[in-house]
């Protein structure tokens, strides 16, 4: 008797954890709307500072920016292939704490197409500036090289539907990669 309340238990607890779902978010813009999962399973550090900024409505003036292609690079290296968002540069931003590092290292979450990362400058300066990859980007892993620290970026999560919205501002026009138009984000909430 005591084996299969054993085995009820063990059962309902392997049910429990299948069905534990990551949560969905979704950014709408005006070319579309892009659909993602975060990874608060495996990035639950840079996953809860992302859902903070969504359920604050921290995103509320948020746009998309910054489009990164193969053509606006120049002579560099290391290419990559991204768009950006959050609040470019807005007074706001300054105030808004910052988190720990957190690598694909420790993560396991790999710059692949569709993944969405935390933008920064060294490690722990990331807040609100987030980037979507189109197509894969291992130069912003832990050890790559578009970064001379060797860091890599804070991946969390990904595209599971919009990567035709997230091509679609990638080929906008840009000046030095900054969109001569802004995207603007209409909204960035939970599913």
């Amino acid at each position: 008797m005591k084996r299969i309340y054993l085995l009820i238990l063990a059962v309902l607890f392997l049910t429990a954890l299948a069905n534990a779902q990551n949560p969905k978010v979704e950014i709408t813009t005006s070319f579309g709307t892009i659909e993602l999962e975060i990874y608060e399973d495996k990035a639950p550090i840079t996953a809860k500072n992302f859902l903070h900024h969504v359920d604050q409505n921290t995103f509320k003036d948020a746009c998309f920016y910054r489009v990164v292609r193969m053509d606006n690079q120049g002579n560099r290296n290391t290419k990559i292939e991204v768009i950006q968002g959050g609040l470019f540069h807005d007074s706001i931003v300054d105030q808004i704490p910052t988190i720990i590092h957190e690598n694909t290292k420790q993560t396991g979450v790999m710059h692949t197409d569709g993944v969405i990362s935390m933008a920064r400058n060294q490690p722990g300066s990331a807040s609100t500036e987030f980037f979507i990859c189109v197509g894969e980007q291992a130069s912003l892993d832990y050890g790559g090289m578009r970064n001379s620290d060797g860091q890599g970026f804070a991946a969390f999560g990904k595209v599971i539907k919009g990567m035709d919205v997230v091509k679609q501002i990638q080929v906008q026009k840009d000046e030095g990669q900054m969109l001569i138009e802004k995207i603007k984000i209409l909204s960035l909430k939970r599913k």
